[in-house]
């Protein structure tokens, strides 16, 4: 048999290949191999490490490959954004769009090409085609990679989100369960819905899968940056590990800085963006924001104008600017700014959503709850617009309280009771605190109290949380938590509202342009010039704290209201900075912080202001450090502070040992008594009591060894002691709410009433939804023959729901009577209601209508 081969050459002669045919194909088919071995996954991964010139190398190599494959160019596309070329990347997915005209990964990375170069009427036109091949093509786009891109193609047209996770991205991560694009898009729509928690369970998944992607940890950050710092800046660290040139967490990086006030390492960040991007957008908003903090309005425009430089009309590059200046409490220049990312697009809704909070932080309710609405109905799953619109619908019911500079909106029941007391209070505020900073301040004040601390923290934050916020002032409008809702943690809502009113003043003065730490340090040094026991003071806790590692400099105390990493540590951080205010003023004189707020309204930066009215900010960090922990050396200067080792005092023995060697330890001595007291041993805790008591007198707890010692001469029946003892800690403590009871029983014993209207009153200041002040006020008033007095607190304790209503209301009904008031008789009727044999009532209620007592029908001997 003839070889076929031999046959066909025999045959066929004119099919011999021609002199140098062989090389020529051979180069050829090493070309194609050699094309052919350009890996889009090696683009990929240099892309992800942040070698994005590497992916424009290989990429650029790829595109040569024939057939050509849609991975190439948008590698490339990706790489030029990535460098800032936005141009070329515009130019090489729009022809990438001609070659692969149903590809949606490309008509999609064509489309934000498009926008990012400015072209708006031509990415009108890519949309429309996304939308139509979305919509008569769906059956043919099956891969995993496909899903994703048809559900965020869907997301664009607004298609319900539950349902791109559920038909999209949820079958793509079961079809490919590696696929990285899957995780990152469920976790982006939760992040754009503001759904933190949801993104942090998205993005934690994927980083046990995908460990070193980048993009997962920079996801993982974002999810975290709302709510915990320390896991922020970790998930940062490793988004920087595995690409050191990732814009986007140097851009996230510098946010957190800006918001911690350190504005020089939010520069640094942000150079080290630019230096991979020089043309991002966002960067540039940034520094934009940092020049209009600094007052330089040069270079505010300037940093602007490169930031729309390639996209004019870009909406995120003002509403970026706004939301930061926002959150600087600049709301009107915030509000304004998102207003122009509106008119660049009506249908931005994240400054929409913006612009909401900020008219309603800025006291202009009804538009801003209209905006919330037309939010929450575009975007049902917009976690911040949907609290919204459910807290508006929660506090409707509202009163609506006025007084010459105060508007105060409270639940119904809570203004009945103690309405009149906060406007009273904030009317106090306002007299005292205006005059002594010379602010002729005019404007009404708003002042929300929410009896819901879920309802105070969505209208204040726009999500569930700052559980260690008692009030928030924004300028011109106040919200605060009601006692009520925090029964276990008292705390006077009268310091509490003159703090904030003290913000309104000096965020008016500086038309905020004041730092953090400067305007809570006013505000808590003002609490305590208004009254003894206000404000936060020096504790054990806070001791340890100067003395240890706690102390922070001057320069970075905005920071230490950032994310504290406890409550603990976010109260030491109001008390610090009251300490600074506090030796500013007892060492330059009042007068010097005021011009000082007065330099801040003009734009200068802070260490500038301080050094020209003080001394330059190293300085001030040395001086205030020496300061404060010559303060906190001087608490209790007697005592040893020091704590003992681990199991140094473990049992009886073991304690008595201990403090027979150090007597005069605190730790031991407070064991000690606590341990006596347990044990009943009434005479013998005295001991240990006094001796803390002589050793540290300036004791500001309302658990402090003043409450334990007034305890054990109680339950001895040394009543004298006792009430010295009360009387000490009374003044030393603004929230001692048990120790103001037991005051007011000894003090009404004695008949001594003015006293016990001082307790009853320091009781309501912190606690009025409890009815024993007003109990104790009713006879104290009604002793003194100060009836409008008892009417009122018998009035406030049938609104709080009076363990005895036949009483009170009898009680209330004999007051209205002695006064003339026709509201007696119902009074009385309301007691026999309750008390149907209520003799004394029954001769009331004849004494009103005017009729002589019966001789017989009530039994005599039994008043009730």
């Amino acid at each position: 048999m003839i070889p076929r081969q031999c046959h066909l050459a025999n045959a066929a002669p004119n099919l011999r290949r021609p002199p140098g045919i062989v090389p020529w194909l051979t180069a050829l088919l090493l070309t194609a191999l050699s094309l052919r071995a350009a890996d889009p996954e090696l683009a990929r991964q240099a892309l992800q490490r942040g070698a994005a010139e590497e992916t424009v190398r290989i990429a650029t190599e790829g595109m040569r490959e024939k057939p050509p494959r849609p991975e190439w160019p948008l590698l490339l596309g990706q790489a030029l954004t990535d460098l800032g070329r936005y141009a070329e990347a515009r130019q090489t997915l729009t022809q990438a769009v001609t070659d692969f005209p149903l590809d949606l990964r490309v008509r999609f990375a064509g489309f934000e090409a498009l926008r990012r170069a400015g072209a708006e009427k031509e990415a009108a036109l890519q949309l429309s085609e996304l939308q139509r091949l979305a919509s008569t093509r769906a059956w043919a786009y099956r891969t995993a990679v496909e899903r994703v891109a048809l559900g965020r193609v869907a997301l664009l047209f607004g298609t319900d989100p539950k349902r791109v996770l559920e038909q999209y991205y949820d079958p793509a991560r079961k079809q490919e369960p590696e696929l990285r694009d899957s995780y990152l898009a469920s976790g982006q729509l939760a992040l754009d819905k503001n759904d933190f928690a949801l993104a942090a369970k998205s993005f934690n998944a994927a980083a046990k899968k995908l460990s070193e992607d980048p993009d997962v940890w920079f996801g993982l950050a974002r999810a975290y940056a709302p709510s915990d710092t320390e896991a922020m800046l970790a998930a940062i660290e490793k988004t920087l590990k595995f690409n050191p040139k990732h814009v986007e967490a140097w851009l996230l990086l510098a946010d957190h800085h800006l918001d911690s006030e350190n504005y020089s390492e939010a520069e640094k960040a942000l150079a080290t963006a630019l230096a991979t991007n020089p043309n991002r957008p966002e960067a540039h908003a940034y520094r934009a924001v940092l020049a209009n903090l600094r007052a330089e309005a040069k270079g505010e425009a300037a940093e602007r104008a490169a930031a729309l430089k390639f996209w004019p009309a870009n909406p995120a590059v003002p509403h970026l600017m706004g939301r930061k200046l926002s959150q600087k409490y600049r709301f009107a220049e915030g509000a304004a700014l998102q207003r122009e990312a509106l008119k660049f697009d009506p249908s931005f809704l994240p400054a929409r959503a913006q612009l909401a909070q900020d008219l309603l932080r800025l006291g202009k309710d009804e538009e801003g709850w209209k905006l919330a609405a037309e939010v929450q109905q575009a975007d049902p799953y917009d976690v911040v617009a949907y609290n919204l619109i459910t807290l508006r619908d929660a506090i409707a019911h509202f009163r609506t309280l006025s007084s010459e500079h105060f508007r105060v909106r409270m639940d119904p029941r809570e203004a009945a009771i103690y309405g009149p007391s906060v406007l009273d209070l904030l009317e106090r505020a306002h007299a005292t605190l205006t005059k002594k900073y010379g602010l002729p301040l005019r404007d009404r004040t708003t002042v929300e109290i929410f009896p819901d601390q879920k309802d105070f923290a969505i209208r204040t934050f726009g999500l569930p949380g700052g559980d260690g916020y008692l009030g928030v002032c924004f300028g011109s409008v106040i919200t605060a938590n009601s006692p009520a809702s925090r029964p276990n943690s008292p705390s006077s809502w009268e310091a509490v509202l003159w703090h904030e009113f003290c913000h309104v003043v000096t965020l008016t003065l500086t038309k905020n342009k004041m730092p953090r730490w400067l305007s809570e340090g006013i505000s808590v040094y003002e609490e305590r010039q208004a009254r003894d026991g206000w404000g936060e003071q020096m504790k054990p806790r806070y001791r340890a704290m100067i003395l240890g590692e706690d102390l922070t400099p001057v320069s970075q105390l905005s920071a230490a209201f950032l994310k504290p990493k406890t409550p603990l540590h976010l109260g030491f951080a109001y008390y610090e900075s009251s300490l600074v205010v506090e030796w500013l003023t007892q060492r330059w004189g009042l007068e010097k912080v005021k011009r000082l707020l007065a330099d801040l309204a003009r734009g200068t930066e802070i260490n500038a202001a301080l050094a020209t009215h003080f001394a330059p900010i190293g300085q001030l960090d040395t001086e205030f450090a020496q300061h404060a922990r010559q303060l906190a050396r001087n608490t209790g200067p007697k005592l040893d502070w020091t704590k003992p080792a681990p199991g140094a005092m473990a049992g009886a023995n073991s304690l008595a040992e201990f403090m027979a060697k150090n007597p005069d330890n605190f730790t031991v001595l407070t064991e000690r008594a606590r341990e006596l007291l347990e044990a009943k041993k009434w005479e013998d805790a005295k001991a240990p009591l006094k001796w803390l008591i002589e050793l540290y007198p300036n004791q500001h707890d309302a658990d402090s060894a003043y409450a334990q010692l007034a305890r054990a001469h109680r339950e001895l029946g040394e009543t004298e002691a006792e009430l010295a003892l009360l009387t000490q800690l009374a003044d030393l403590a603004a929230d001692a709410t048990e120790a103001f009871e037991r005051l007011m029983q000894l003090h009404a014993a004695r008949q001594a009433w003015p006293k016990v209207l001082d307790y009853a009153a320091r009781y309501r200041a912190v606690d009025p939804l409890r009815p024993e002040p007003y109990r104790y006020e009713a006879e104290a008033s009604e002793a003194s023959d100060k009836k409008p007095a008892a009417i009122a607190a018998y009035r406030t304790l049938v609104e709080l729901g009076p363990g005895d209503p036949a009483e009170i209301h009898f009680r209330l009904a004999r007051l209205l009577h002695a006064t003339g008031d026709a509201a007696a008789k119902r009074e009385v009727l309301l007691a026999l209601e309750e008390a149907p044999r209520f003799r004394a009532a029954h001769q009331l209620l004849l004494e009103i209508t005017d009729k002589p007592s019966p001789a017989a029908g009530v039994e005599k001997g039994n008043p009730r």
